[in-house]
Parts: structure tokens; sequence; C-alpha cells
């Protein structure tokens, strides 16, 4: 357990990040990469040394200019592709902008499932970059108003034959997902609220290239394509009503940290490795029996390595020194970070 103390704006969440864009190739909080650049600078640039159990060493660098260009590189060599190198180091986030995923759009769960599954199998990740692709097309071909009915045809059959394999591993993941949210909610919170998902999506009434050919003369009037799997939805749901309007903030935040940590399950299962988990800012809206069982959890054997932040020093060193022995304190002030005499 690594733990990173310092004052709010001093560049604890900025390491997190890095730690993750080094793994996801992109910032997590949804920024383009430009934006990730310090005012006033030409460039970033970012290197990670990882050492697996094997003793095999990965090292990593990425520098993304202020002209947009972006390289990334895996023990010298650059990818040709980016997606190449996503599930390579495997990661779990748990962050304050999490809640995102409950009060905004359905845009945000999508994209959870999406960095989810593609850090565990690169044919989902394949499926839905052609998908997309041919999504596009489609697309501007309704804004253009050029219209063939043969090419929307072979356009919506290539959308639906990718779309039948997104379908069905997003169902899965959903119905994997279910019972380890509750299982992990009920461990942080102690309450026994009913919790559920609830996946929607067009695909469940019929393939898509049936529904594609049926909404064509509305998606020209409207210059898009109004169904297909980028509308699904998974609604969070508590005691049988949507938790975005009916929990507290302690109770969402619960869910949130449980839905993150049924996402390490699953993906430790999947790999047989503990993905690394970043934990930002975690006492955040929660109390701190919640975040006392949070840490209890987290220090199992079966938990890997863990990089967690706090503006409270005492309140961060007091719970971590009575869980475990293994950790490590540093300070961060300004952006420099340095090991403290707390450290074992």
């Amino acid at each position: 357990m690594n733990c990173f103390l310092g004052n709010n704006g001093a560049g604890k969440t900025n390491l997190l990040d890095a730690i993750y864009y080094l793994s996801m190739t992109k910032s997590y909080f949804g920024q383009s990469d430009t934006q990730s650049i310090c005012f006033g600078s030409l460039l970033f640039s970012l290197s990670g040394y990882y050492l697996f159990e094997e003793a095999l060493q990965e090292h990593i660098v990425c520098v993304v200019e202020a002209g947009g260009s972006k390289n990334i590189q895996r023990n010298g060599k650059n990818y040709t592709r980016f997606s190449e190198h996503l599930g390579l180091l495997p990661l779990v986030v748990v962050s304050p902008s999490d809640t995102m995923l409950i009060h905004s759009p359905a845009e945000e769960r999508r994209r959870f499932m999406n960095v989810l599954l593609s850090q565990m199998d690169s044919i989902y990740m394949s499926c839905l970059q052609q998908y997309n692709q041919v999504l596009a097309q489609r697309n501007h071909c309704l804004r253009q108003g050029y219209y063939r009915a043969d090419l929307m045809e072979a356009l919506e059959v290539q959308m639906g034959v990718k779309a039948a394999v997104i379908y069905e591993k997003r169902a899965q993941i959903c119905n994997l997902l279910a019972p380890l949210i509750g299982k992990y909610y009920g461990i942080l919170s102690g309450h026994q609220e009913e919790i559920a998902l609830n996946y929607k999506s067009d695909l469940a009434l019929r393939p898509l290239s049936v529904l594609l050919e049926e909404s064509r003369q509305r998606d020209r009037l409207l210059h898009y394509s109004t169904c297909g799997v980028h509308r699904d939805e998974v609604v969070f749901m508590m005691n049988g009503h949507p938790i975005r309007r009916f929990g507290s903030q302690g109770q969402q935040k619960s869910f949130l940290v449980a839905l993150k940590l049924a996402q390490f399950e699953i993906m430790k299962q999947s790999r047989g490795e503990a993905p690394m988990l970043l934990l930002d800012d975690v006492f955040d809206k929660l109390d701190m029996d919640r975040v006392a069982h949070l840490l209890e959890l987290v220090v199992q054997p079966h938990f890997g390595q863990i990089f967690i932040t706090d503006s409270n020093k005492s309140r961060i060193e007091g719970v971590v020194q009575e869980l475990t022995d293994e950790h490590t304190f540093f300070n961060i002030t300004g952006g420099i970070c340095k090991e403290n005499k707390l450290s074992r």
C-alpha cells in the first residue's frame, strides 16, 4: 500500500492519472491529451517501470506534444496501434469523479463497460472499434443526404455483426457484476439495501440490422442513427428504485466503491493476476466506518499493489498503520514526491 499525502492541488491526483495514462494511453478524467500538458509547456512525458512476478520488466514511455503528436513505446519500440497496449498493465480506479457514473448521461456508464471489457477481451475491443467506424460512416451518409439503399444495407449488416458481439459481452459482464456489487456493498455499508443493475439495449428486441432497416426513414430525417449499442444504458438500482434519485451521497459512494471492487474481482479472475488499485481521495463522502471496511478489504492478500491519496495526514496514517505493516508513505508538495519517515 503506497499512501500519498498532500494538500489540495499538490499533485496527488495528477500522479494517479499518470499511472492510469501509462496503462490506458489517455487520462482517466476524459480530457484531451493536450489539456494534460502543463500551461506554458511544449509537451508532457511519462515513464514507468513495471516488475512482474516472473521477474519480467516492462518499460513504458509516453510523450504527447502540444501540437497533438503522441508516441507510446514499450521497451523502446513504438506501438503501431495504441489499442495493442490495453490490458498489459491492468488497473482499477476509485475517484470522486466516479459520481459521473451515476449522475451523467448513459455515455459514462458505457465508457465504464468499455474500459472494463477492453482490458480483458481483445475481441470486444476490436468489435467496438469497428462498430464505431461503421456507425460514423452511416451517420455521415445520413447528414450529407447521401442515401442509397444498397449502401445502407451493407453498412447495417456490418454494424449488426459487431453489435451482436458487443451486446452479448456487455450482458455477460452485467450479470457478473450485479451479485459482486451486492456483496461488496453489504460489506462496506452494513445495510441490507437490495442492489441491482438493469442493462437496457435495443438488441434485446431484435437484431440490429433489422432495427436499422426499420428506422431508416426516421434516421434520414434526424441525420443520425437512432438505435444500436451506442445507445445502451445501465441503470443502477437500490431497493427497486434508481440510486441516482433515491440514494443518499453515502449510499451512492458506497455503491460506486462496490462497483469498482466488483470490477477488480472480475478482472483478477479473468487474468489470473491482481490489477493495480488506485484509490483517489477515498475518504470523500464516506464515514470512517465505511473507509475502515474498505481498507480492511484491500489489505487482504489477494489484492495487489495499491496507490491511495488523502489530504488529511493523521487520518490516513492512523488507519493504514493499524491495518498493515506493508505500507509506504509519501509526501507531495508542489508536485514533488518524497518518501517520509513513517514508511516501514
